[in-house]
C-alpha cells in the first residue's frame, strides 16, 4: 500500500537532515584534503609523506563514497516532489516501508539492487 503523507514527510525530514549532515562532513573532508601540509620539506622522513598522502587519498575515497550517497539522498528528495517515492525505479514495485527506514534514500528493492549488482539489468 502506498505511503501516507505523514510517512513521506517523516521521511522527507530525515532525508533533509542526512543531507546537511553529509554536506557538513563533505565541506570538513574538501579543506583537509585541499589543505596544503606545511610541514613538508621541513626535516619530515619521507615515510611521514607517505603516511600523509596514504591517509589523503583515504580521505578522497570517503569523500568519493560520501558524495555517492549525497547524490542518492538528492534522488530520494527529487522522487517526493514528482510523487514516486517509495517505488523502485527498476521494476516499479513498492519498496518497503522497512527498508526505508533503514535506508531513506533506497530507489530500488532489494530483489532490483541484488539484480542491478549481479549486472542482470
Amino acid at each position: 500500500m502506498p505511503l501516507k503523507k505523514n510517512e513521506i514527510a517523516h521521511f522527507k525530514n530525515r532525508l533533509l537532515e542526512m543531507k546537511a549532515q553529509m554536506t557538513k562532513m563533505l565541506e570538513g573532508a574538501k579543506k583537509e584534503v585541499a589543505s596544503p601540509d606545511e610541514s613538508k620539506g621541513y626535516s619530515q622522513h619521507s615515510a611521514d609523506e607517505g603516511t600523509d598522502d596514504f591517509v589523503k587519498n583515504v580521505s578522497l575515497e570517503v569523500t568519493s563514497k560520501e558524495f555517492n550517497v549525497l547524490r542518492q539522498i538528492d534522488r530520494a528528495l527529487e522522487k517526493i516532489d514528482e510523487g514516486t517515492y517509495g517505488i523502485c525505479d527498476i521494476s516499479g514495485d513498492e519498496i518497503p516501508v522497512r527498508r526505508l527506514e533503514a535506508i531513506p534514500y533506497a530507489s530500488m528493492t532489494v530483489q532490483s539492487q541484488e539484480k542491478l549488482e549481479k549486472g542482470l539489468i
